[in-house]
């Protein structure tokens, strides 16, 4: 998987709210999948499936150990997404800084040159 790939990857399995709170609590710890199951109001399956788009994200890993899956999360992935975004930031803040000191610029003086000289001033008589 490219970075671009990885990174559609990532957002797309912290843009739902059960799956970033699957990943903060397998990041405290190693949970099995039925544990995980039983604290929120959905079925088994759909867990399941919360955990496997967190897994193909590379967010976290899943292991056996007898009849259960026991997941964990992958800190080093999550720190990763954690510096592409600082990255991000600091790209976008750059820019904006540069926007702000555009806008704090004076105005340059206007160029009076003799086609663009202003007309002379009316006599009145």
């Amino acid at each position: 998987m490219d970075g671009e790939d990885r990174a559609d990857a990532w957002f797309h399995a912290l843009s739902d709210r059960t799956r970033r709170d699957i990943l903060r609590r397998v990041l405290a710890g190693e949970h099995s999948v039925s544990a995980l199951a039983a604290s929120y109001d959905m079925s088994f399956a759909a867990v399941q499936k919360h955990v496997a788009v967190l897994e193909r994200a590379g967010l976290l890993t899943k292991r056996r150990q007898g009849r259960e899956a026991l997941v964990s999360g992958d800190v080093a992935a999550v720190r990763s997404v954690g510096a592409m975004l600082a990255e991000l930031e600091s790209l976008w803040r750059g820019r904006i800084s540069r926007i702000d000191e555009l806008i704090a610029e004076p105005d340059p003086e206007p160029d009076l040159s003799a086609d663009q000289a202003p007309p002379p001033p009316e006599q009145k008589d």
